[in-house]
């Protein structure tokens, strides 16, 4: 028996739009879910966004103050998809209220943030799923299948890049994004995050890091008006910005592998460079987003001059079989979020979490601190 469930989305910028999309389809590529989303409610401060969003996706309510969806009792599920220092607020008050939780990363400025929402999910005895959406990727999937089969050996070392270039102008406006208050720390908790998420989905639980960060655009000007996603604000006051543009950090997984994780919003000539080389002791496996449905492979027992192999990937790995018939046909961004989707509402639907979840959340904001504070220490961080 199907019903339907009534959600809602709080704060809709661009991943507000995405979350929302991804409901709109979710059913259309799984078509097996006892869960049917239904529209109910927007809310977003900017004047008239929650207005537009409502017309042009069909949410029966529109609202200013996201504290009107916590009071909804037709809302059971909220998108959090508000900036980063209310995620902590918001996602408190929705558990609270008895509703379903699908928040963005990092869940809030500190790994105390996430953990008290965490906590919150579970005292509530609610479903949290967060947006770590790389590790939805299928080739992604079958890369974790094929290093816990032990066909490249035992891992011995892995690097995971997340290169970009979308803070890289500098007339760049020094939204929320750039401050330590709102924004908390800056490449860390935007793109650093999801590359703890990766390195922890393929390989395990990271014993202990050391870190480098450097701030390389150090002022922008200040906007003028409201801001959505990467907005220029040439010609307006400057003010600092007080987080990362990059880090550079050396990981030591429990299982004794070594690994390099390096991240940068400031690139140029990088768009969206993101993804993992693992190595093991008889092959490899690599892979780059903006190549999604590809693995190069490595493996046999000739060890020296070994081959890589492109395997492209397909039914049978992850959920590709929902969108794709056959072996290298495209997927996209938006697809791994409807696998989130899915994830969150069959979560809902089974009582029992499917994907990544605010535990995995505190995991990863607990090595970003352990980043900034090697940083500021020049040493090693246990987070054991």
């Amino acid at each position: 028996m199907v019903r339907s469930l009534g959600v809602a989305v709080v704060g809709f910028g661009w991943m507000g739009r995405v979350h929302t999309q991804a409901y709109a389809r979710v059913s259309h590529h799984f078509p097996e879910l006892s869960l049917r989303p239904e529209l109910v409610a927007v809310a977003d401060e900017v004047p008239g966004r929650a207005e537009e969003a409502a017309a042009r996706y069909g949410f029966t309510a529109a609202h200013r103050d996201w504290r009107e969806v916590a009071a909804d009792p037709r809302v059971q599920a909220v998108s959090i998809a508000a900036p980063n220092f209310l995620h902590r607020e918001i996602g408190l008050a929705m558990a609270e209220a008895g509703k379903h939780i699908w928040i963005e990363k990092p869940v809030g400025l500190t790994a105390e943030d996430a953990r008290a929402v965490s906590d919150a999910v579970t005292k509530a005895g609610v479903q949290g799923t967060v947006g770590f959406n790389y590790r939805n990727a299928p080739a992604v999937a079958a890369a974790r299948e094929l290093i816990a089969s032990g066909e490249i050996g035992t891992v011995t070392h892995v690097r995971i890049r997340l290169f970009s270039d979308y803070a890289a102008h500098p007339e760049g406006a020094l939204t929320w994004r750039y401050e330590r208050e709102r924004g908390g720390s800056g490449v860390l908790g935007d793109l650093a995050s999801h590359g703890v998420d990766l390195a922890r989905f393929l390989l395990g639980e990271i014993e202990a890091l050391t870190a480098d960060t450097a701030i390389f655009l150090p002022q922008r000007a200040r906007p003028s008006g409201a801001t959505a996603g990467h907005t220029r604000a040439a010609g307006g006051d400057l003010g600092p910005v007080e987080n990362e543009d990059y880090v550079n950090c050396l990981l030591r997984f429990a299982s004794g592998a070594r690994g390099v994780l390096e991240a940068c919003r400031v690139s140029v000539g990088e768009q969206n460079n993101y993804g993992f080389e693992v190595h093991g002791t008889k092959g490899a496996v690599f892979w780059d987003f903006r190549r999604m449905g590809e693995l190069g492979v490595s493996r046999g027992t000739s060890y020296q001059d070994q081959p890589v192999s492109t395997v492209y990937v397909g039914p049978g790995h992850g959920e590709y079989a929902a969108f794709q018939p056959g072996s290298a046909n495209s997927m996209g961004y938006d697809d791994l979020k409807v696998i989130e989707a899915h994830n969150f509402l069959r979560s809902i639907a089974e009582n029992t979490s499917h994907g990544a979840t605010l535990v995995d959340a505190v995991h990863s904001a607990a090595a970003l601190d352990a980043m900034s504070r090697s940083a500021e220490r020049g040493s090693w961080v246990s987070l054991a």
